[in-house]
């Protein structure tokens, strides 16, 4: 019983910092507080039951964000089941993605990107987030939300890297067409029929 208890104690101590960001990128996951709420809490019941499996001296964040994304994907995904998206064409990335993380672009250097970024809402970006088919989604949020690396983020879904950067690739190019039509709509743009072609 002993026992149970420094093992309690630790958990608790040890996990508990991660409350907040495991819940936000649960909210993002599931766009949804109340299922946000219950994806946490499951995720943390099953953190605590096999804590004793847990490394000591590995990332601890990693690991809880694992158990969370494993949670989701076995938990929701036939509830939130939705139809794929066309492939995109191959391309140059804007990373127009830049902005998700709160991440703010230094003034002096900015791109033509990042400049069009200040013209769309938040609430803009994040539909334009929450529309990617749940694999790129999961993906783009380890990455460009939660900061994970590409080495972690293979450990977190339990794919190869190959099939990160692929994941990763294909859903900022995702939304690099989103936010270009969300452009194009705005007159920030001009629609790709109109753009140069590049010498």
């Amino acid at each position: 019983m002993v026992v149970v208890m420094a093992d309690s104690e630790r958990f608790t101590s040890d996990a508990m910092e991660y409350m907040g960001s495991l819940y936000g990128a649960a909210l993002r996951m599931t766009r949804n507080p109340s299922d946000a709420e219950d994806l946490v809490q499951e995720t943390y019941l099953k953190a605590f039951r096999a804590y004793d499996s847990y490394q000591e001296g590995t990332n601890l964040k990693a690991w809880l964000y694992r158990i969370l994304t494993n949670t989701f994907i076995n938990s929701y995904r036939a509830r939130k089941r939705r139809p794929e998206q066309t492939e995109l064409d191959e391309g140059e990335d804007l990373y127009l993605f830049r902005r998700l993380g709160g991440l703010e672009a230094v003034a002096a250097g900015r791109s033509a990107e990042e400049e069009v970024l200040d013209h769309f809402t938040e609430s803009e970006v994040k539909e334009a987030v929450e529309d990617l088919p749940e694999q790129f989604r999961i993906a783009v949020l380890l990455a460009d939300v939660e900061g994970f690396s590409y080495k972690e983020i293979a450990e977190i879904l339990d794919v190869p890297i190959g099939t990160v950067m692929s994941r990763l690739h294909r859903g900022r190019k995702a939304l690099e067409k989103t936010l270009h039509d969300f452009g194009v709509a705005r007159g920030l743009v001009a629609p790709a029929s109109e753009t140069p072609a590049k010498l």
